[in-house]
């Protein structure tokens, strides 16, 4: 018995063909040998030499199917082990699963639908980027972001916790382009967190601040501090990048250094009115439940991306699912989301005490610190970027060659 394989039954071109819902195409199996075909909706049934004939039928075709002949050569990419890629492109713990250092954008893309040592990490911050812009069109649809002031700081907070996951699977997908390309993409991706910071300092210095200490220096000067932050948080990891080949242990206290600072910083209000409810000051509010499971979150986000468990204990075991990026990424998005959920209690809730006892948010407090922030992280970009070219050149493995001549 011939085997067979299923593909959509095109009719022609021209009026009333297209398409067939009930008429399939039927080929010759050979020389004097039976035909086959078979009679359904969509379906049509090629034999030995289907493909090459399906090809043909493409190129007669494709004026109307606007398809190119080589419709059926498109392959996903070839993987490879951790020693066939060049040094800056390895993981610790990871041995398999990596993409060609050389890539393409169109094989970037498609690998995202493969299954590689990224693929979760793509998809782990692309879905969830897609789930907070649904929640802020819904907030969209009850609040006034032009004119009521109040709302600008949870403006600029939710623009942001849409912008951060996006860049992240922006960078996982295409950080195989080349040496170079892959720093860029995560130069953007530290970047986009730190703005993230940001966008957390404006927020929590209008509706999460204590009572004790609204119109305090420290509630007034909260943004601008939050902005050096920022520039100290992209500054100091994408500089750990330089030196990530030569001192790993270095880069790896450097880059998490520059993220716990800026939370650090941020959560500091928080910190002290959950420790004032703790000393019995206050009463235990639906905000405060959410806000600490937003830090149970953070420090569980904090240990998988510091410890690299647990491929560190078996290498190789959690390849492409389990590993400790992927984890990273879920928990980050998890304590996004209960975080997002307190700030809009925090915002409901305390909204009448704060706005007769402090002054409403400004669009120059608000979205120009945002707009300002932008502006200096992407200059720091830029400059890393442009130094670049006097990385190490061990970054780029000049032995790479040798490893992938063979695909």
């Amino acid at each position: 018995m011939k085997k067979v394989t299923l593909f959509p039954a095109w009719r022609g071109a021209g009026e009333g063909h297209g398409w067939g819902w009930a008429q399939c195409v039927r080929w010759e199996a050979g020389e004097g040998g039976p035909s086959w075909g078979l009679e359904c909706p969509l379906w049509c049934v090629l034999c030995r030499g289907g493909k090459e004939r399906l090809k043909q039928a493409c190129q007669r075709g494709r004026g109307a199917l606007c398809l190119p002949a080589d419709m059926l050569s498109l392959r996903l990419p070839q993987l490879f082990d951790i020693h066939q890629v060049p040094k800056v492109f390895r993981e610790d713990g990871i041995m398999s699963g990596y993409r060609h250092p050389r890539s393409s954008a169109l094989d970037c893309i498609l690998s995202s639908f493969q299954m590689t040592n990224e693929t979760v990490n793509i998809w782990t911050h692309f879905l969830p980027t897609w789930y907070f812009l649904w929640r802020f069109s819904m907030l969209c649809s009850t609040l006034d972001f032009l004119t009521e002031s109040y709302t600008w700081p949870l403006l600029v907070y939710m623009l942001m916790i849409c912008l951060y996951p996006f860049t992240s699977s922006c960078a996982h997908t295409f950080s195989t382009m080349s040496a170079e390309a892959r720093h860029i993409c995560y130069f953007f991706d530290y970047g986009a967190l730190s703005l993230y910071s940001l966008g957390c300092a404006i927020t929590y210095g209008s509706y999460v601040m204590p009572d004790c200490w609204v119109n305090s220096w420290l509630h007034q000067h909260f943004a601008t501090i939050a902005i050096g932050n920022s520039l100290f948080c992209t500054s100091m990891s994408c500089y750990s990048r330089f030196v990530e080949l030569q001192f790993p242990q270095k880069s790896k206290v450097l880059r998490t250094s520059a993220f716990v600072v800026p939370f650090l910083f941020d959560s500091f209000p928080l910190f002290f009115r959950l420790l004032s409810c703790c000393w019995g000051s206050c009463s235990p509010s639906e905000a405060l439940a959410s806000h600490s499971y937003h830090l149970l979150f953070a420090f569980l986000t904090c240990f998988l991306f510091a410890s690299h468990l647990p491929e560190r204990l078996a290498p190789g075991r959690f390849d492409y699912i389990g590993h400790s990026h992927q984890l990273f990424h879920i928990c980050a998005v998890v304590g996004t989301h209960f975080q997002m959920e307190a700030v809009l209690t925090d915002m409901a809730s305390r909204k009448d005490w704060l706005t007769s006892h402090s002054v409403l948010p400004s669009f120059l407090g608000t979205m120009g610190v945002l707009a300002l922030g932008i502006l200096l992280n992407l200059g720091i970009i830029g400059v890393f970027s442009a130094c670049l070219p006097r990385m190490p050149r061990q970054s780029t493995s000049a032995s790479s060659g040798a490893h992938l001549h063979q695909e």
